[in-house]
């Protein structure tokens, strides 16, 4: 049996959506946000010394980092699904998006997260940072065109990684600037494998208004 530790309101809401499309038995352990700081509960520290959220573990093994993990779920339970034949063009495009999520994508989103705590101290950085999230989310708006998802437009584990971006783009108001990201948001939590994780771990501060 799968052990997902869940975060609420996290980017573990991605993996709770990946075991729900390959139809896979799993367990949440559920952690709560600190109310007052929004931090996770220390309570997590027991399962992985950084303290963060998802770690998955089955079998005694534990696996941290998102893009690892649906790495891993898909090659181990995929049997073909959620991700192109190894070796071809569209694979090498499905990596570079399992790992852009957090690689790239997240990182200035994060900034302007932490920098806003800063008040006036932060304002310096303000331009720069909301340049890198209008870039990033731009690349992405252009790659993903009129298809409906990432790579050869089917879903894959890319559309997994990259659909907290594209919710947190939507939530930013990002979606009056690039409408494909939106819809792509939209399409991907109209999903029945997407409300059946969400139903789990209500509420989701990052559903979109239908």
């Amino acid at each position: 049996m799968i052990i997902v530790h869940h975060l609420n309101n996290s980017r573990s809401q991605r993996i709770l959506w990946l075991l729900e499309e390959l139809g896979l038995e799993y367990q949440i352990k559920h952690y709560a946000r600190d109310a007052v700081t929004n931090l996770a509960p220390p309570e997590l520290k027991a399962v992985h010394p950084l303290g963060k959220s998802p770690v998955v573990e089955e079998d005694g093994q534990i696996i941290f980092e998102s893009a690892a993990i649906t790495d891993w779920i898909i090659r181990k339970h995929g049997a073909g699904r959620l991700a192109p034949q190894p070796g071809t063009p569209a694979h090498e495009d499905y990596l570079m998006w399992l790992h852009f999520a957090e690689g790239s994508a997240m990182i200035p989103f994060l900034l302007a997260l932490y920098t806003a705590r800063l008040g006036d101290a932060a304002a310096p950085l303000g331009p720069r940072i909301q340049e890198q999230i209008g870039s990033h989310v731009a690349y992405f708006s252009q790659c993903l065109g009129d298809n409906d998802w990432l790579v050869n437009n089917e879903l894959s584990g890319a559309d997994i990684m990259m659909s907290f971006i594209a919710e947190i783009a939507a939530m930013q108001g990002l979606g009056a600037h690039f409408p494909n990201v939106l819809a792509y948001a939209k399409r991907l939590q109209a999903r029945p494998a997407w409300q059946a994780a969400a139903a789990k771990t209500e509420p989701y501060s990052f559903r979109l208004p239908t």
